[in-house]
């Protein structure tokens, strides 16, 4: 069965940092590229981050670069969002996607997401 797992979410005061993780089973992450997304209350998912299968190249959303470092391990089968800085604009429920795009179509998946609140 395959899933991906988020973790690592909370409340945290404006500046802290937070790590999120995202664990992958029934499939192996290294083929996939893999993006953490966010959704606000009200608001549209946006992408955060994306690193690529090959080569690792990274993305990041203007609103974090600076303040987010992507990461995976493909040993490990997990991903991870580093948080510094964080905002009162950065509340949301953060999700992890993987994606691999094939010759006879796409492969597709979402975690459930882990809620980030920054807050005083």
């Amino acid at each position: 069965q395959v899933q991906l797992v988020e973790s690592g979410g909370g409340l945290v005061q404006p500046g802290g940092s937070l790590r999120l993780s995202c664990v992958a089973s029934g499939f192996r992450i290294g083929n996939y590229g893999m993006s953490w997304y966010r959704q606000a209350p009200g608001k549209e998912r946006e992408l955060v981050a994306a690193i690529t299968s090959i080569g690792g190249t990274t993305n990041y959303a203007d609103s974090v670069k600076g303040r987010f470092t992507i990461s995976r391990d493909n040993a490990k089968n997990t991903v991870y969002l580093q948080m510094n800085s964080l905002k009162p604009e950065d509340t949301a429920v953060y999700c992890c996607n993987a994606l691999r795009r094939e010759i006879v179509g796409t492969r597709n998946y979402w975690g459930q997401g882990t809620q980030v609140t920054v807050s005083s």
